[in-house]
């Protein structure tokens, strides 16, 4: 019944990568737009999640502004805090897992397998389900409990962030408002809740900020999947700090200015600005408890 669930979700994303990715020409334009620019992971041994990442993905380890060892994925980093203990992975927070792209799933799977590579959702044939010939997912467990995905994709690129949210549409429309990022598709989101064998996976969104899909599914798939970690008569979604993924990263050309309209319009700052050497950041809390750092200046590899 999981691998039915999770070929599913890997069908959605299939359906979200072949789907139009122009935005609704109705949506008023950004007041100023926020690029993709980090995940923030939190680890108790920095060089080995490093070793990870660039052993088993497209990736390479690079320093982030001349200060912290950290992996470089394209247009956008991963970046690694020291942490005494493992920190929680349960899936109650907004962050569900993120994942690269792979043109030959069967090739990389075996060689991830000949790695040592632990699977939380073996490879999967999923070509009858997506109408696409030779289409494959799986999903990776790194040593401290995330979610990485892979799937067949044009590209071997890191590619996606994937979240859950008590109201995916609202917190898509966070998104776009706020930070300027584009929503795919051209018709208003359907807030009608959908199901897939008695699981909830609807409403939901698509959003692309750079080259980075971001998926928001409802809350409700990770409180029937994932029963078992919501402990304790858990009912609300976990804040993300402090979690395996602590946070998400977006950049602003004039930081200041940026977080002084984000404060009128509402946005909760949970950190002012300031600075460690040339970087200049602040945080702020998104939909869900997402915690959300904004920095100055793009993300670029020296």
């Amino acid at each position: 019944m999981k691998l039915i669930k999770r070929v599913f979700i890997a069908v959605t994303l299939v359906s979200i990568a072949f789907a139009g990715i122009a935005a609704s020409r109705n949506q008023a334009p950004p007041a100023s737009v926020a690029h993709f620019h980090h995940l923030h992971l939190n680890t108790t041994d920095p060089a080995a999640a490093i070793n990870f990442y660039t052993s088993k993905f497209d990736c390479e380890k690079a320093k982030f502004a001349g200060l912290l060892d950290a992996v470089w994925a394209q247009k956008s980093w991963l970046l690694f805090n020291k942490v005494k203990d493992a920190p929680p992975w349960e899936l109650t927070s907004a962050i569900w897992h993120f994942g690269w792209g792979a043109e030959d799933m069967k090739t990389t799977y075996q060689k991830q397998l000949d790695s040592g590579t632990k699977f939380f959702a073996p490879l999967t044939d999923i070509s009858d389900l997506a109408r696409v010939p030779n289409f494959y997912f799986a999903y990776v467990e790194s040593p401290d409990h995330a979610l990485i995905e892979l799937n067949t994709a044009a590209h071997h690129h890191f590619g996606h962030l994937h979240l859950f949210s008590a109201d995916p549409v609202a917190a898509g429309e966070w998104y776009v408002k706020h930070l300027g990022v584009t929503r795919r598709g051209t018709a208003p989101p359907s807030r009608e809740p959908r199901f897939y064998r008695d699981f909830q996976v609807g409403p939901s969104v698509s959003l692309m900020a750079d080259n980075v899909n971001i998926i928001i599914f409802p809350i409700e798939y990770s409180k029937k999947d994932y029963a078992a970690h919501w402990k304790n008569g858990q009912t609300e979604i976990s804040s993300t700090k402090g979690r395996v993924v602590d946070h998400v990263g977006f950049s602003y050309d004039n930081l200041p200015e940026a977080l002084e309209r984000l404060r009128k319009e509402g946005v909760k700052v949970t950190d002012e600005i300031r600075s460690i050497g040339k970087i200049k950041f602040a945080f702020i809390e998104g939909p869900d408890k997402i915690r959300i750092e904004l920095v100055e200046g793009a993300a670029t590899k020296e």
